[in-house]
């Protein structure tokens, strides 16, 4: 017993399903996502897709079993993990990169007189003329306003677990997840008045992608911080040890800040002395 006893700070991972059943159920979901475009059926996508969803539970039930049982999870580990964490967000960074870079070549690239389609599909003018966009001031000025303010509860209840108060850590938690399923809302009602769509113009296809990734993040970042929620209730969070919610707050304040370049860059910039949709 004493040559395999551990004697290090590292977590030697026992064997798991979950890496080939997610593989597996991310193939099936891929052909089922051909098969539906294709108009044979729909049916084997969802397949696919309740494989990777039930993966995505059980797989994290097992990484909270290992961070609860305080053995796993030593300091050196919780350190990888916030490298990991840090190197996933710079990856989303990248990500909005592409989509701010496809925005504004469609503005800088129109005198190029080697872009001729992208002079054709503008008509010359960044946004297209004749596109109605949104008030920046109305519903987008609203969002921004949900985001700072869920900003501000998801840190009331970071301190309020330091601080071990768990009303404090309760009731941030509660106001975040409800100003994150607002903003969702006022998003859907946003796109629906939208005097523009997403084919036909270069504008349209830039704009819902770069927003329209951005609501499937705000999505994420919401049942993350639901799911922490659960979690405080049952007493999982102590002071010392939450670094499931710690990264969730990091994934939070990642998604205010895209959306504050995009409030200011695609809503107001991009609207700036053009026709706006009221």
């Amino acid at each position: 017993m004493a040559a395999i006893e551990k004697n290090h700070d590292y977590h030697m991972v026992e064997p798991s399903p979950w890496p080939f059943v997610i593989s597996v159920s991310v193939f099936v979901m891929m052909i089922g996502a051909i098969a539906w475009m294709q108009d044979w059926t729909p049916w084997l996508f969802f397949i696919g897709l309740a494989g990777v969803l039930y993966t995505f539970y059980a797989w994290w039930a097992d990484v909270v079993k290992e961070a609860n049982n305080g053995v796993d999870h030593t300091p050196v580990v919780q350190m990888h993990h916030r490298y990991g964490m840090m190197l996933f967000i710079a990856s989303e960074v990248m990500f909005f990169v592409a989509w701010f870079w496809a925005y504004f070549d469609g503005f800088f690239r129109l005198d190029d007189v080697e872009q001729y389609a992208r002079v054709a599909a503008t008509g010359g003018h960044w946004p297209p003329m004749g596109v109605e966009l949104f008030d920046p001031f109305h519903l987008p000025l609203f969002n921004t306003l949900i985001l700072l303010t869920s900003g501000t509860t998801v840190t009331w209840a970071h301190h309020a677990l330091l601080e071990n108060d768990r009303q404090g850590l309760r009731w941030g938690l509660v106001l975040t997840v409800a100003l994150g399923i607002l903003f969702s809302f006022v998003q859907y009602l946003e796109y629906s008045h939208a005097a523009f769509s997403f084919s036909g113009n270069y504008y349209g296809a830039t704009f819902f992608m770069a927003t329209g990734f951005h609501g499937f993040h705000v999505l994420i970042g919401t049942i993350f911080l639901a799911v922490c929620l659960i979690r405080a209730e049952m007493g999982q969070f102590t002071p010392e040890r939450h670094l499931g919610f710690e990264f969730a707050a990091w994934y939070w304040h990642f998604v205010d800040v895209v959306w504050l370049f995009l409030f200011a860059s695609v809503y107001v910039w991009g609207a700036w002395g053009v026709a706006l949709s009221h």
